[in-house]
């Protein structure tokens, strides 16, 4: 991929990017780290999964707007009217919308191709660690969402279960889970690196929570009637 090309695609990425949780920086970290990622597979086409990981968020706005909308379903179709409008072929367009649209998997359509593949790990990879954690609470920020729910006794609830959305509830239900679900073996190997990080962080801020309540309402209690 020559610079003239790259730049066109990241120029097109860069007008459709309105999330601060899936900004432009998340979009280049995951491109890194899907290169590193690369490093050890065969038979990589390098320009689908540069062009990949630059457009695989395209369709975020859309789906923010309405939510029945899966950002990796217009996502893909965006790719492909833009690819094929800037005289790139309907295959390449076709492989790139495929690795877009399987980014998500959500029990259909798991990725199938080595840059699908890689896009998914990448992808998944900025989900994990600190990075995961801090970019959870920017979007639970963004949508109004609390660090945590109280439960009937008052107390803050640890997140395990819960329906109600919070941070918490975020870590229980995703972020811890995330570990075992890549495809590729440098992928695994990355998120494994990170995986300390998040616990840690979790484990500590419900620490503190808790007793920071624990203890103020028993203190709290002398002085009520």
């Amino acid at each position: 991929m020559n610079k003239q090309t790259y730049i066109l695609i990241e120029n097109y990425m860069l007008s459709c990017m309105r999330d601060a949780a899936h900004d432009k920086e998340h979009i280049y970290r995951v491109l890194y780290n899907a290169l590193q990622i690369a490093q050890a597979e065969s038979d990589v086409d390098y320009d689908v999964l540069i062009t990949a990981c630059l457009l695989h968020d395209i369709g975020r706005d859309e789906q923010f707007k309405n939510p029945k909308f899966d950002h990796a379903e217009v996502g893909g179709d965006k790719a492909y009217k833009f690819l094929t409008d800037n005289g790139f072929s309907s295959e390449f367009a076709e492989h790139v919308k495929s690795c877009i649209v399987t980014h998500r998997f959500r029990k259909i359509r798991p990725p199938e191709s080595v840059e699908a593949k890689i896009l998914f790990d990448a992808d998944k990879l900025d989900v994990t660690g600190a990075m995961g954690v801090a970019r959870t609470l920017m979007y639970k920020s963004g949508v109004g969402e609390p660090l945590y729910s109280i439960g009937e006794d008052g107390m803050p609830s640890n997140g395990e279960g819960d329906t109600s959305p919070s941070f918490f509830q975020e870590y229980n239900f995703k972020l811890k889970n995330l570990y075992d679900k890549f495809y590729t073996e440098r992928g695994w190997l990355l998120a494994a690196e990170r995986k300390s990080a998040a616990k840690e962080f979790y484990g500590s801020l419900y620490a503190e929570v808790e007793s920071a309540y624990k203890n103020g309402k028993r203190l709290l209690s002398k002085f009520m009637d």
